[in-house]
């Protein structure tokens, strides 16, 4: 029996010790902000319009971009309103839904950037079985299965907390509805729950992080072997924006959800947080578009076109 809750909304502290740097932190968000749906809606657009970017490659890039562009929506405007008022108050079913929004897009971008990353090993360890293997059914194939378990995990977190029974405090030391600061303000056993995240922690970010680092061994290995310095620079620069990403993403989320949080400050998870919700979402579509010819050309093209 599912007892009923005391608290029906959370209040979200944010940022609470700016003091004097209220502003130009709420303009460096927004410009950030700007810059991030931008710099995605872009990638969208291009890939739509653009057909010298109808490859697997870009098609994953696309989705990785509609990931961010939802992560974004998600989690900025309610962080902009703790920064300029000082905290932000949500419903306790708001809450849930920003936190399931946030599982669904992360849990989305641990196995898009895995797939990128086979992607990328299929192309230059096995350049002449690539248009089978990575053919449209396949990546179509492949991002479905993608969003589908990311859909799957969302829907078992929403309803572990759902069923969660929070009788106080409704205050968060954060700037957006996580889960660890959820559990703490349920009176519930939570015991279990800490298992079955791990669980899926394990499956959702270590297995894919152990499928990108084994990929990349293989590319690594490849690459060496070719004979042309030209032929390894190249190689080289179509994984070396793929890397950056990985590197910055997994950094961030493995130290904050798969390290022990005892005896870490508030402030330093806050801005590790800050790094995969807002940094990592604007890095994308710059990495992407500003080390790739294609885009680029693309994107002179589309302005000749419309001038």
């Amino acid at each position: 029996m599912v007892m009923t809750n005391n608290v029906t909304s959370i209040f979200l502290l944010g940022f609470s010790n700016l003091q004097n740097f209220t502003f130009p932190f709420f303009s460096l968000l927004v410009l950030l902000y700007c810059g991030t749906i931008s710099g995605n809606l872009l990638i969208v657009v291009l890939y739509l319009v653009s057909k010298t970017l109808q490859s697997p490659m870009y098609f994953f890039i696309t989705q990785l971009s509609l990931c961010d562009l939802l992560l974004t929506t998600d989690i900025v405007p309610v962080l902009l309103h703790t920064v300029l008022y000082g905290g932000s108050s949500i419903t306790l079913i708001g809450c849930i839904i920003q936190f399931s929004i946030f599982a669904t897009t992360e849990c989305s971008e641990c196995l898009l950037l895995s797939v990128m990353s086979y992607d990328r090993y299929v192309a230059i360890c096995n350049p002449l079985r690539y248009p089978s293997i990575m053919s449209h059914v396949y990546c179509v194939l492949f991002v479905n299965v993608v969003w589908f378990l990311a859909f799957v995990v969302m829907l078992v977190f929403a309803t572990i907390i759902y069923n969660l029974y929070f009788c106080g405090p409704h205050v968060i030391e954060h700037f957006y509805c996580d889960f660890d600061p959820l559990l703490k303000l349920s009176c519930s056993d939570i015991s279990m729950i800490h298992v079955q995240v791990l669980i899926l922690g394990s499956f959702f970010v270590v297995a894919p992080f152990l499928v990108i680092m084994m990929s990349y061994v293989y590319i690594v290995l490849t690459i060496l072997k070719i004979p042309s310095t030209t032929g390894r620079h190249k190689a080289f620069s179509t994984c070396s924006s793929h890397l950056i990403v990985v590197s910055i993403f997994y950094g961030t989320i493995i130290i904050v959800y798969m390290f022990p949080t005892r005896g870490r400050s508030m402030t330093l998870s806050k801005v590790l947080s800050l790094m995969y919700t807002v940094l990592t979402p604007l890095l994308n579509p710059i990495i992407y578009t500003l080390r790739n010819n294609d885009f680029v050309k693309a994107f002179h093209k589309l302005l000749s076109k419309r001038t």
